[in-house]
């Protein structure tokens, strides 16, 4: 019984790892394609040969812990480790890497559009999320390029944008703890009086978690109603409405990301990613 039970385990532990790796037959690393721009991973989804210009774009920025010049940095968390733990994203998802210092709106659009030229997908469903420095530089590009984004979410960040206006185009959730010591939860709050002082708000909306700290969001990217409300976006769309009927609740989210954890190692913990995680 003892001898089943540890061929049992074996088997799960091989399926396990088997599905992981299968995943990076469909995941590219793009090193010096664009001049002076960033690196970026690239992912397929499995049916993208049969969906090819149907298929969404989902840009995620990451936080400042990533930054650097090691490539695989960038997947410790977030899309691409969602994915690799098991979670269905049946989009292009693509990932910049910073060197450092702000992100630069656009670097990420000549990501975006090599990605484009070499990778067809639907340019009306183009999504961009992110945490920390990756909050910031998700409402800078969203804010410089509002034309280009069907929907965002930017967590626990802030913009650097002189002029905020414009991200009353885009349908744009906000997340922000509000026990964050790393980024104060006002940095997010500037961004939502903005638009409101000028009745731009609209297409916003925002939560503020109670005693939640700067870690506590970083668990979004790994439910999979992230990604259905980002993908419930087009714009296409009329008059661009936001989508507020799909909500996160904290308890459902915590207990997702949990569950996902059980089916893979823990991650790797990097210097201050545990911060972020």
């Amino acid at each position: 019984m003892k001898m089943k039970r540890l061929f049992f385990l074996f088997l799960l532990v091989v399926v396990a790892n088997v599905s992981a790796l299968a995943q990076y037959d469909f995941l590219t690393a793009h090193r010096g394609v664009i001049k002076g721009g960033y690196d970026f991973w690239v992912y397929q989804p499995e049916d993208y040969y049969y969906s090819q210009e149907h298929t969404p774009v989902v840009i995620f920025l990451h936080g400042a812990s990533l930054c650097g010049r090691d490539i695989n940095r960038s997947r410790r968390y977030g899309p691409l480790d969602a994915i690799v733990r098991g979670r269905e994203i049946p989009a292009l998802v693509i990932v910049p890497q910073n060197p450092g210092g702000s992100w630069n709106p656009k670097k990420v659009l000549d990501v975006l559009d090599w990605t484009r030229q070499h990778y067809p997908c639907d340019s009306t469903r183009v999504y961009v999320l992110g945490m920390s420095l990756g909050g910031y530089g998700t409402m800078d590009f969203a804010g410089t390029y509002p034309d280009r984004v069907a929907a965002a979410l930017a967590m626990c960040g802030g913009s650097t944008l002189r002029d905020v206006q414009p991200l009353g185009q885009v349908p744009l959730w906000i997340i922000h703890g509000t026990a964050d010591r790393a980024v104060n939860v006002r940095e997010s709050k500037k961004v939502v009086s903005a638009l409101e002082a000028e009745h731009n708000d609209s297409r916003l909306r925002y939560d503020w978690w109670q005693g939640a700290n700067h870690g506590a969001p970083a668990r979004v990217f790994y439910l999979k109603k992230t990604y259905e409300w980002l993908f419930s976006h087009s714009l296409t769309d009329e008059g661009r409405p936001l989508n507020r009927t799909i909500s996160i609740d904290r308890s459902e989210l915590r207990n997702a990301y949990n569950d996902m954890m059980k089916n893979a190692p823990k991650p790797e913990v990097i210097d201050g990613e545990e911060d972020e995680l």
